[in-house]
């Protein structure tokens, strides 16, 4: 019997990217792209009973940190595994290119310290067979991926490209600067960039422990910058700023759309020292796009939050002088020498002296009220009754005890999870409030990056069971999540040729046992380059991905198939 298409979905429930009501239907895919939606009477080469199970769109996830891995890795895990099947990386202002060879160290140092990749496994890993941006996206497009990968021209490395040592030091960019970084900018969307990031957060530092580059750059810089993309006529803005609720800087942000006509997004989580102020924000992005300035909020679907363990860069007993002792074992050697109770008297005994306790540094990792132990399946709401201050009270222990029996449990694998972001007061009402909202889009999932402290690339799954199935409350409808994380993601960077399930779209999609859907506790690898570890996390649920009509994993496991591709540019809509 002769075929019409490479691939037809059968019978599964549609639940298309527009938002429209799911409907049971059949989806035929030929030549990477989806051909028909409906009642479909031809035949496919292959064919799949997807019954019972919700077909949607591959999800598009656009905020990743994959600048490394993607060019030696064809997996772009975690994400590939949470049904992503177009990923954006170039994010913060971090990344490898445009780069002079002297300054390979330093953007090393950038990404090691604002992204948590260790530095061995990216001075192992990258070729840097690249100079210009347009070289480092040929780097990416010879080695073909799981899954699409898209990429923006980052500040930091077009700062130091242009100032060099004044850049680093975050000198004000002079008129001339200026105009250079505009032309770096515009030669890498020309070349193929999505568009070009930047970052302004104290919270980014190098491995050494200075600022970004691009902390303090002037808003003449970045307007300047802007209106380079703007000459192009294509790219889009992403941001990442401590400052969304000022007046000055969301003036700024106005600015950067009005005079260069390109879209902005920006990262918007709620802060527990200001836990009302994203609302305030909220009110600027409507009042800018009821302007007619295309501004977008990026929101994470749960708490951005910390692990901490053993296995991990951070835990509770890291800066202590006693365990300092062991501080360069084996995770499972340590736990083996904590279980020795004169050992752990020791740990808290020093744990206790309150001289000690001020050369601990930072305040995270001793907020017991608000860490918790992080179990298979992992709950991203707690209650802080079950914190480890509070699982201590009621056990007449200390805390400092009751997180060291912890952490030496199963061999020293086990994670304490630390809810840093949009959890004030113990609940992520204020998600819900961000992702409902109609100028947001689910992203920060940070995808191979924080790869020893945070692993939130399974940020698409938890928006569909969360948000669309297991919450008491709040919760919103599967059609909106789904057009959400698919089309309205893909439109944020300029994508227009995919998170539909429509003819002339992409023929990337998932069948999901919507049921069982979930994600499993992080893991602990050492496969990075020269052994460097790294926090994933697998999901369950996920019975078919495919990517351009091609299947890339059955049950959360890859089928060998490689079809994802550089996306090169912004892409219209089918017609």
């Amino acid at each position: 019997m002769s075929t019409e298409f490479d691939l037809v979905v059968r019978g599964g429930t549609v639940i298309d990217g527009t938002g429209a009501p799911r409907r049971t239907a059949d989806v035929a895919i030929a030549d990477g792209r989806v051909v028909e939606v409906g009642k479909v009477s031809g035949k496919g080469k292959r064919e799949v009973d997807a019954s019972g199970a919700l077909v949607a769109p591959g999800f598009v996830d656009i905020h990743a940190h994959y600048d490394g891995q993607a060019t030696w890795d064809n997996y772009l895990a975690p994400s590939s595994w949470q049904g992503v099947t177009s990923t954006v990386m170039g994010n913060c202002g971090v990344g490898f290119a445009p780069v002079r060879p002297s300054d390979h160290d330093r953007l090393i140092e950038l990404m090691e310290g604002v992204e948590d990749i260790p530095g061995a496994a990216l001075h192992e890993g990258l070729s840097w067979e690249w100079q210009s941006f347009g070289e480092y996206l040929d780097a990416v497009d010879s080695i073909p991926h799981d899954i699409d990968v898209g990429a923006q021209v980052p500040h930091g490395a077009v700062r130091l490209n242009v100032m060099g040592e004044r850049g680093g030091n975050r000198e004000l960019a002079t008129p001339d600067d200026i105009e250079k970084m505009a032309a770096l900018a515009r030669a890498g969307v020309e070349a193929g960039a999505l568009g070009f990031s930047t970052s302004r957060t104290i919270n980014h530092r190098t491995s050494r422990g200075e600022p970004t580059p691009t902390l303090k750059a002037s808003a003449d810089e970045l307007v300047g910058i802007a209106r380079g993309l703007g000459a192009a006529g294509k790219g889009v803005l992403q941001v990442v700023s401590d400052h969304m609720n000022s007046d000055e800087e969301f003036d700024m942000f106005r600015r950067m759309v009005s005079e260069s006509g390109r879209p902005l997004s920006f990262s918007l989580v709620q802060s527990p020292v200001a836990p009302d102020a994203h609302r305030e924000v909220l009110d600027r992005i409507a009042k800018a796009n009821a302007d007619g300035l295309a501004i977008t909020g990026q929101v994470a679907t749960r708490a951005v939050g910390l692990l901490f363990g053993l296995q991990c860069t951070l835990h509770p007993f890291m800066a202590n002088p006693v365990f300092q002792e062991i501080a360069a074992l084996g995770v499972g050697e340590q736990a083996r020498i904590m279980a020795d109770p004169g050992f752990k008297e020791r740990v808290l005994a020093a744990s206790t002296n309150e001289i000690v306790r001020d050369k601990l540094g930072g305040v995270l990792i001793r907020m017991f009220g608000f860490m918790f132990e992080l179990g298979d399946p992992p709950n991203y709401e707690p209650d802080l009754a079950d914190s480890i201050a509070g699982r201590a009270e009621r056990a007449g222990r200390t805390p400092e005890e009751m997180v060291y029996d912890l952490l030496i449990a199963d061999e020293g694998k086990t994670l304490l999870y630390l809810p840093t972001l949009n959890f004030s007061g113990g609940s992520l009402d204020a998600v819900g409030e961000m992702l409902a909202h109609p100028n947001t889009v689910p992203g920060l999932g940070d995808g191979g990056a924080h790869v020893g402290t945070i692993c939130d690339g399974s940020f698409p799954t938890t928006l569909l069971t969360m948000w669309g199935r297991d919450r008491d409350h709040g919760q919103l409808d599967l059609e909106f999540l789904v057009q959400r994380q698919c089309r309205d993601t893909a439109r944020t960077v300029g994508l227009h040729d995919r998170g539909v399930l429509a003819p002339g779209y992409k023929g990337d999609l998932n069948i999901i046992d919507f049921e069982h859907l979930g994600v499993r506790r992080p893991e602990v690898r050492y496969d990075l380059p020269a052994g460097g570890r790294r926090l994933v996390q697998r999901a369950v649920g996920y019975r078919h991905t495919f990517v351009n009509g091609i299947e890339t994993y059955t049950d959360g496991e890859a089928t060998g198939e490689l079809p994802g591709r550089l996306i090169r540019g912004g892409q219209s809509a089918p017609v």
